[in-house]
């Protein structure tokens, strides 16, 4: 199955913000009147949301006939589910032959099916560590194999304010075109507007990008960066960039639900990513009391996460999440009480409570029961917590 993929690429890795610069990506270039194809991943509710052509999912029938076409195509050559429904998207977009696309690494970068793309331009976000058993248990190791998406001769963009040198080092080799974070662009703002900074282009008077979140201008910033690289292929006016950021939307990053009590998404499944939704929580302002409707895979950092929202939750509900890498909610529980320091019979009390739940949805609900309307809800700690939040959302009420 030979591919020939059509339009600017651009690939983005990182161990946090690659959702979030991608959909800014998206909303950029569709605002400048370009047809874009987008892969991300994981979807929340649907897969069709992993696939998009000028910002809507594929249709049911158009993936089908691509993943027939996979298969009609691998004979006897064995895929993993993650490689074979790349192919298949890749050969969606390459019979619909956008403008340009983007395209988000699943894990990793060296290895990863993405990567097989030649990307004109690639980006890598903030690394941190996670999943260590499949890409080392240091910023070094990680950094490594995420700067296998640079190219010789192309811009590599890194938007960590502090990049791994084996990553500096890979690009060098390599002879990429390396755009680093503070010294080759940047970002400077105040409480109404901010400004980026390039290699020979400024961007100034701009609005905050619609997804919210401290850390989302570090994200911002690095998909200027590779718009400025890919300027003579990819020209966006100044209105387009506006534009582009006052619409972009990406469900289960800091989204913040319509309604009282107040209902905040995110996905934060790691630390760092943790620690940024601990910073966004704490720019809320005051709530009486605050709700944690919390879910996380086994392989995670689950003391390294919760230790970041220390003090900042009342109420933590844990529940249980489906398949084999998901954890129980006592298990959660028990963790949590070594960690946050609520004891049963010490600290445990009418103020400070944990409690067990067989999924989100439920928890949230027992959450929105005991909650005043002028407490906050978080629901947090995987994809599969947000996603069963939003898909409950979709049910029909029984």
């Amino acid at each position: 199955m030979r591919l020939q993929l059509p339009g600017t690429k651009i690939v983005v890795a990182g161990t946090n913000g690659k959702g979030s610069t991608c959909a800014m990506l998206e909303s950029i270039l569709l605002a400048s009147g370009y047809r874009v194809g987008c892969y991300t991943s994981p979807h929340l509710v649907r897969f069709n949301e992993r696939a998009r052509l000028d910002g809507v999912p594929a249709s049911d029938e158009a993936l089908v006939e691509c993943l027939d076409a996979v298969e009609a195509a691998r004979g006897d050559v064995a895929l993993t589910w993650f490689e074979y429904t790349t192919l298949a998207i890749l050969k969606l977009f390459e019979r619909a032959a956008p403008d340009a696309l983007v395209l988000e690494i699943g894990l990793g970068g060296r290895l990863d099916a993405v990567n097989l793309v030649d990307a004109d331009c690639a980006i890598v976000c903030c690394i941190d560590i996670d999943h260590a058993e499949f890409l080392g248990d240091t910023r070094e190791k990680i950094g490594w194999e995420k700067a296998h998406v640079y190219r010789t001769g192309r811009p590599a963009i890194c938007t960590d304010p502090m990049p791994p040198q084996s990553l500096v080092d890979h690009a060098a080799e390599i002879g990429a075109d390396l755009w680093r974070f503070g010294r080759d662009f940047n970002y400077a703002g105040d409480r109404q507007q901010w400004s980026y900074g390039g290699r020979s282009q400024r961007r100034n008077s701009l609005a905050y990008p619609a997804l919210r979140g401290a850390n989302q201008l570090l994200n911002a910033s690095g998909a200027l960066a590779a718009l400025e690289s890919l300027r003579d292929r990819l020209p966006v006016t100044a209105g387009a960039v506006r534009q582009g950021f006052a619409t972009v939307e990406l469900p289960g990053r800091f989204q913040v639900l319509a309604g009282r009590p107040s209902v905040v998404l995110d996905v934060a499944h790691n630390p760092h990513a943790v620690a940024h939704l601990a910073a966004n929580l704490e720019g809320m302002g005051f709530f009486p009391y605050t709700y944690a409707v919390f879910g996380m895979l086994g392989d995670k950092d689950v003391a390294g996460a919760v230790a970041h929202l220390r003090g900042r939750v009342d109420h933590w509900l844990c529940v249980d999440l489906p398949g084999p890498r998901g954890m129980k909610a006592t298990e959660l529980a028990r963790i949590l009480r070594e960690t946050v320091g609520i004891v049963p019979g010490q600290g445990e009390d009418a103020e400070r409570t944990i409690s067990c739940h067989g999924s989100p949805a439920e928890a949230l609900a027992a959450a929105k029961g005991r909650a005043d309307e002028n407490d906050r809800i978080v629901v947090f700690g995987s994809f599969l917590t947000v996603a069963d939040v939003l898909a409950s959302r979709e049910r029909p009420a029984s």
